[in-house]
């Protein structure tokens, strides 16, 4: 991006944006705000800034503190009270922090108001998702869509960035090279934005292309929320080496991989994992990397059953999917971490017996909860794993019976 970007000066734009880091060899000591609203509890906030967290985590930042203000909406200056930015003022410079992540996306004038003010890095939880879709990019497509929703990110937030120049302030005197220099970023930003949608169409063409070729294999995408073990599962059941790591977003590229299970073969894709408040313009972006979940036959929505919030996490997932228009394949439930689950849940004295009652009465629910085929395991230890290929072997069969009624001896 700095290429293009020459005429900002580099120190403004990083500061501004924090989409790249000026020393990498600075360790970034993090707080992170949230804002509890009406609708909302604190402990369903409190859960949310773990997820921050793990996202600081993820991008290399460690988490010092957490604050939270109850506000029936943010503050349209600060984000945050008066009283609660002193505060979080007094703990910066106490505890030497020099960034502060934002549990919301903010506006471009409460990012500067804030930074005037605390006099450090301010993130939102769009531009830390962007830095990590950065650092995990590595086709071409998925390169050209981070780009974009860089750019667009950047794009109304320009103005801080040519505060130096001290033309922006309005009045007699006020006016200059500040503003000509913003228009002209405004419009080399948007013939590169331009010109990454046309890259982006050319490669989906492409990538719409490589789908046709693939014949008359049934198509199966692992979906879920990030951080579930669908490159795990990717693994075991392709016997591939897909990037499996306990970070957020460690999938970014979708990965297609052809599977065979008791002779029937079929393609299986690892996408990348969901999670809540994903910025609009963000899934805009990757809708052409999604595009492989809304074209596939099959869809395995893998489930974090450890999470506490797992079910929230389920929703989140279907909402996507809706969004993309994916409401129509069959769906199998992947119940993922159930080691974990039971650690989390029961009591290592309780008897054997009494354990295999209360992990039948989970599955019980969750049957009857999700209405549809479920699958309880750990990928981790592949336990159930052959109960997840017969599963996936039994649809997949399903599937090329019904479309394909002339091979059906050949498909068992």
């Amino acid at each position: 991006m700095a290429g293009f970007f020459m005429h900002i000066r580099e120190s403004q734009y990083l500061c501004s944006t924090g989409m790249i880091e000026v020393n990498p060899k600075i360790e970034e000591r993090a707080v992170l705000v949230g804002i509890i609203r009406d609708n909302q509890t604190a402990e369903q906030v409190d859960e949310y800034l773990d997820e921050l967290a793990f996202l600081a985590e993820t991008a290399g930042a460690v988490t010092v503190k957490k604050f939270t203000q109850k506000l029936k909406h943010p503050d349209t200056r600060f984000f945050v009270g008066s009283g609660k930015l002193e505060e979080i003022r007094a703990y910066k410079e106490y505890a030497d922090i020099n960034t502060v992540i934002i549990d919301d996306e903010i506006s471009p004038a409460q990012q500067r108001n804030l930074e005037a003010e605390l006099k450090c890095k301010i993130l939102d939880r769009t531009s830390l998702i962007l830095d990590i879709f950065a650092m995990r990019a590595q086709t071409a497509q998925a390169r050209t869509q981070v780009e974009l929703a860089q750019l667009q990110y950047l794009l109304p937030r320009l103005k801080g960035l040519w505060t130096h120049l001290e033309r922006q302030r309005g009045g007699i005197g006020m006016r200059g090279p500040g503003e000509k220099e913003i228009e002209t970023d405004r419009r080399v930003i948007n013939d590169k934005v331009a010109r990454l949608k046309r890259e982006l169409e050319i490669l989906d063409k492409q990538e719409e292309t490589r789908r046709k070729t693939r014949g008359e294999l049934i198509r199966v995408a692992l979906v879920g929320y990030t951080n579930v073990g669908k490159s795990t599962i990717m693994n075991l059941l392709s016997k591939s080496e897909v990037l499996a790591e306990n970070k957020l977003f460690a999938t970014l590229d979708t990965t297609v991989r052809k599977v065979v299970i008791d002779n029937i073969p079929f393609l299986l894709s690892d996408t990348v994992g969901f999670i809540r408040k994903l910025p609009h313009h963000l899934v805009e972006s990757f809708k052409s990397t999604l595009d492989e979940a809304k074209e596939s036959d099959i869809i395995v929505h893998v489930v974090d059953a450890s999470h506490e919030n797992f079910r929230d996490q389920i929703n989140v997932v279907n909402e996507t999917l809706s969004e993309l228009g994916v409401t129509k394949q069959p769906r199998l439930i992947v119940f993922n971490k159930m080691d974990l689950y039971r650690e989390k849940h029961f009591d290592k004295f309780l008897p054997d017996d009494i354990k295999q009652e209360l992990s039948a009465e989970f599955e019980k629910n969750m049957r009857s909860w999700m209405n549809c085929n479920c699958v309880f395991m750990s990928a981790i230890n592949k336990e159930h794993i052959d109960e997840l290929r017969n599963t996936m072997v039994l649809m997949v069969q399903d599937m090329y019976h019904k479309r394909y009624p002339y091979k059906s001896n050949f498909y068992g």
